[in-house]
């Protein structure tokens, strides 16, 4: 046995030290031995709230009586509500739950006190936007409480006859676009987005890091080639990619998750269409931005976490703190998933859809000029 195929703590120190010196160099690699830790526990610790609290909620008061304004103070006061919107009439609050705008309508009878007065019991109604049940179902369930303490306050002296069993009033609930609650009819939509995302990304990520490994970077600089036509004829074949993979989900959704189709096909695909243009977009940048494809992935992952904690996916979007939505409404697929979920619970026009379709387009346009410009560079 030769002194060679003994083990040398001295060699096995020389390669730990290499590795140490390798990883120092790679600035990107350090950054996510830092950076994800960091975006975990500030994701999971600050902004994932499963309790959300302060949901965005209008009301049509057709009786300013002192009843409908002790109502209105309670929701605020219950910490489940906030009133952002006075609206003239129904249809104003269905266009407002259709465009995401607010989770709750509540809605006040032209003859509400009049018929309390009268010892009628008259309800008040409250829609709710369910298409994500975990964001309104405590919210919901608060409200019946609501109503007693209301009587005791205000139904008193010559009224506390009306103040009995049953309720002098009550809060009937109307569970808009997923009256039972199916999680499924959640789930299923937003899958779309973060399957596209993940998959689009990290294909692209890949792109021309593999070149560039490759040895055919230098080639393809060489041509006459402009750098837009590179990023774009990289991007569309995996559009293709990307129409298939929604094909797939859309039809397992209708045919195995019985997800409701009430919107239009092509909306949809216009949709997904412009989702995957975005995402195939930011994986061209981080590729450019990459040394190689270590590095691409390690950026891909560390958009994906963000993507897929703050887009309103797992947990509700309107519980997150204001900060947190903040970065939220810079990805793409939150407003993606706006998008699908309106198109096949709500059955969403164009009009509706378009506060939701403008930023993606934006962000498509801005993150593939940041991928030319660091193209350019590399030009140099």
């Amino acid at each position: 046995m030769t002194t060679r195929s003994l083990f040398s703590l001295t060699r096995w120190w020389a390669v730990v030290l290499k590795e140490f010196r390798q990883l120092r160099r790679d600035r990107v690699t350090f950054a996510m031995i830092v950076g994800v830790p960091i975006i975990q526990l500030t994701l999971f610790g600050f902004a994932i709230n499963t309790n959300p609290k302060h949901l965005p909620t209008a009301v049509i008061v057709g009786d300013e009586s002192p009843f409908s304004r002790s109502f209105i103070a309670a929701m605020k006061n219950s910490d489940y509500f906030d009133i952002v919107e006075t609206l003239p009439d129904e249809e104003a609050g269905r266009r407002a739950l259709a465009q995401g705008r607010v989770q709750f309508v509540l809605s006040v009878p032209e003859d509400f006190s009049r018929r309390l007065l009268r010892g009628e019991h008259p309800s008040l109604l409250v829609e709710a936007d369910a298409t994500d049940p975990t964001a309104t179902s405590t919210a919901v369930a608060a409200l019946p409480g609501l109503v007693q303490p209301i009587a005791d306050k205000d139904i008193t002296g010559t009224l506390a006859h009306l103040n009995g069993s049953p309720a002098a009033f009550n809060v009937q609930v109307h569970q808009m676009y997923n009256p039972e609650a199916i999680t499924q009819y959640n789930v299923v939509p937003g899958l779309m987005g973060v399957i596209l995302t993940m998959t689009m990304v990290m294909m692209t990520g890949l792109a021309i890091t593999r070149e560039r490994e490759r040895g055919t970077m230098e080639n393809l600089l060489a041509t006459p080639v402009l750098p837009i036509e590179v990023m774009t004829g990289k991007i569309v074949p995996y559009v293709m990619i990307g129409l298939i993979q929604a094909t797939i989900i859309l039809t397992a959704a209708r045919f195995v998750f019985h997800v409701p189709f009430i919107g239009s096909v092509i909306a949809i695909y216009l949709a997904a269409l412009l989702f995957i243009a975005a995402n195939l977009t930011v994986g061209i940048t981080l590729s450019s931005l990459a040394q190689n494809q270590l590095q691409a992935m390690q950026l891909t992952i560390f958009y994906f976490l963000p993507s897929l904690l703050l887009s309103g996916f797992m947990f509700p979007f309107a519980g997150m703190p204001a900060w947190a939505r903040f970065i939220g409404n810079l990805l793409p697929l939150t407003y993606f998933n706006r998008l699908v979920r309106g198109i096949l619970l709500k059955g969403n026009g164009w009009v509706d859809l378009w506060p939701s379709v403008w930023p993606v387009a934006l962000f498509t346009v801005v993150v593939l000029g940041i991928a030319l410009r660091f193209y350019r560079r590399t030009l140099d």
